[in-house]
């Protein structure tokens, strides 16, 4: 069964179980169906079977229904950012070549977009639930291309997903889980369907800015667990100290993302939440949730990434394709069914070439070692990840290389015991450049955690024979 029947037969079976909460309003699973079912009839007099449907992934009750009821017409979805930048909105758009825009999209221009509050008026139509084969998502995310690239997620990918994650985290109907995660990335949305899928109750909350509403919503909805990034443990502990703690016989369980997380941080974490199951993934959009390790139980491998999640293989290759034993570095492979289906709009010959053996290649540069945990050494691609957030160094550079007095530029990642990672840019340019104006002009073309944190001149960049700039060795 896909996600969507399951939780067609929780709405039938449980059909006064509150699905969501928002602020004062909660919806129970027989009126999310409802809704669902609604807006899936007005889609499908917009759109016929297998187009794209581009949505605004605000954390609103709106966004939910209008997300499975497009599965449930048979189109596929397209979540984005609803901060998307111009630029990139338009490659999305020029690749995905949605039917419909839906959703309060920030960068839009002159282009129809569509309010969740205007999908309530279709007829009622007959829907059959989607095949397991069929494309269910276009989740994008930058390659180092610097050009989103669009990863297609069939129903079969995201219900592997949701099994591997829901097996090894412990969840159960009985969970209430606060999302304050952005839910337009691979982590966020995971969780909705994780829940949603279970038959749980999800609370959905803005952002993590406000303690007091964190807290607040905790105690109010009885919350049994949430989904964090690094960056946002760092935020809670500056804000509010300890106060997590007290919470620590209600909290069953908390799922971290992949970024950087200082080692003090998880054991302050794990001292201030002695029970609760603290689980931290390593992943991609093409491979959600690949290898997980809990805190408590791992204790004496919190250096690593953890171990394969259930029903996932992970194996290490040379550059070559030959599989290396423990302890050899080589690029990291994974295989299972969660494993993307295809890149959109992308020749399968290119795609097949992602991977070896069968394994889809990571990108990413590690090992496993004798006990069979996976050690991530480097980043093979150069994606920088902010708080969570996957910048593009060739997406900045293009903005610096705009401004007068820079000749050329190179971005890279550099360490931050908030974020994780933060931008640094090091340019080839005039004494007279101002880093603090260039910083003003960026604010204008690129969302803030994309821009450079860190400025350094530089007499020239570091490159291949062939002039490619090698940003590693910066």
């Amino acid at each position: 069964m896909t996600i969507e029947q399951l939780i067609h037969n929780h709405a039938k079976e449980t059909p006064l179980k509150t699905a969501l909460v928002q602020g004062d309003v909660e919806i129970s699973y027989s009126q999310m169906w409802s809704a669902i079912e609604q807006v899936a009839s007005w889609l499908s007099e917009k759109a016929s079977r297998g187009d794209r449907v581009l949505i605004a992934a605000n954390k609103d009750v709106g966004f939910v229904y209008t997300y499975f009821a497009a599965h449930l017409a048979g189109l596929i979805a397209v979540p984005v950012d609803p901060d998307t930048n111009e630029k990139r909105l338009n490659r999305i758009i020029e690749v995905a070549k949605p039917k419909l825009l839906i959703g309060d999209l920030r960068n839009s221009g002159s282009r129809e977009v569509v309010g969740f509050n205007q999908l309530s008026d279709g007829q009622n139509h007959t829907f059959t639930m989607p095949h397991e084969d069929d494309i269910a998502d276009i989740m994008f995310t930058t390659g180092t291309t610097g050009l989103p690239k669009g990863v297609a997620l069939s129903y079969k990918n995201q219900k592997a997903a949701m099994r591997n994650i829901n097996e090894f985290v412990g969840n159960t109907t009985d969970d209430v889980e606060l999302l304050a995660l952005p839910i337009s990335h691979s982590f966020g949305l995971g969780r909705v369907r994780c829940v949603l899928g279970m038959g749980a109750t999800l609370v959905l909350l803005g952002s993590f800015a406000s303690m007091k509403k964190f807290y607040r919503e905790i105690e109010r909805c009885g919350v049994t667990g949430f989904g964090m990034v690094p960056a946002s443990w760092a935020y809670i502990l500056r804000m509010s100290g300890e106060k997590i703690g007290q919470y620590a016989s209600q909290l069953k369980y908390i799922e971290v993302g992949s970024a950087f997380m200082p080692l003090e941080n998880k054991h302050r974490l794990m001292s201030l939440l002695p029970d609760t199951r603290i689980c931290m993934h390593y992943g991609l959009t093409e491979a959600s949730r690949s290898a997980f390790l809990s805190f408590h139980d791992d204790e004496a491998h919190l250096l690593t990434v953890g171990k394969p999640s259930p029903n996932t293989e992970i194996a290490v290759f040379s550059e070559q394709g030959v599989r290396l034993g423990a302890n050899e570095d080589g690029e990291i492979a994974v295989r299972g069914e969660h494993v993307c289906s295809a890149y959109w709009d992308t020749n399968s010959g290119v795609f097949e070439k992602e991977f070896f053996n069968g394994y889809f290649r990571t990108g990413d540069w590690g090992h496993i070692d004798n006990n069979g945990y996976l050690c991530l050494v480097s980043r093979k691609k150069e994606i920088i990840n902010v708080g969570g957030k996957k910048v593009s160094p060739i997406e900045v550079e293009e903005v610096l290389n705009a401004v007068d007095g820079i000749k050329e530029s190179a971005c890279v990642g550099v360490h931050d015991d908030v974020l994780g990672e933060v931008v640094k840019a090091f340019c080839v340019c005039s004494d007279n450049v101002d880093f603090d104006s260039v910083k003003k002009l960026m604010t204008k073309k690129l969302e803030g955690y994309k821009i450079p944190a860190f400025f350094e001149r530089i007499s020239s960049l570091p490159k291949t024979h062939n002039g490619k700039i090698q940003r590693l060795l910066l």
